[in-house]
């Protein structure tokens, strides 16, 4: 256990940070997993609908640096790339 008040703080800073970023994760892998399942199943209207979100969802992580930049960037270019080929193809 911490002694000092400050590292007791921290801890506790820590505790309450790690569980938001499980339950950002989260959020991220299922809105993410979702879009997928769109796209396998070939519901392109709804795909298109959900990539918004998803989008949303990807930048909300990147400004609280859950991911960085250049993540959210490439994991965006991989949706919309996975979306036009299934319209496409």
């Amino acid at each position: 256990m911490p002694k000092t008040k400050s590292a007791q703080k921290a801890l506790r800073q820590n505790v309450r940070r790690k569980t938001q970023n499980l339950s950002r994760k989260a959020a991220l892998k299922s809105a993410v997993k979702g879009f997928a399942i769109l796209i396998k199943d070939k519901k392109t209207e709804e795909a298109t609908k959900a990539l918004s979100g998803v989008y949303k969802t990807i930048d909300k992580m990147q400004k609280v640096q859950l991911i960085k930049k250049g993540k959210a960037n490439r994991m965006k270019s991989r949706l919309t790339k996975k979306l036009t080929t299934q319209k496409t193809g």
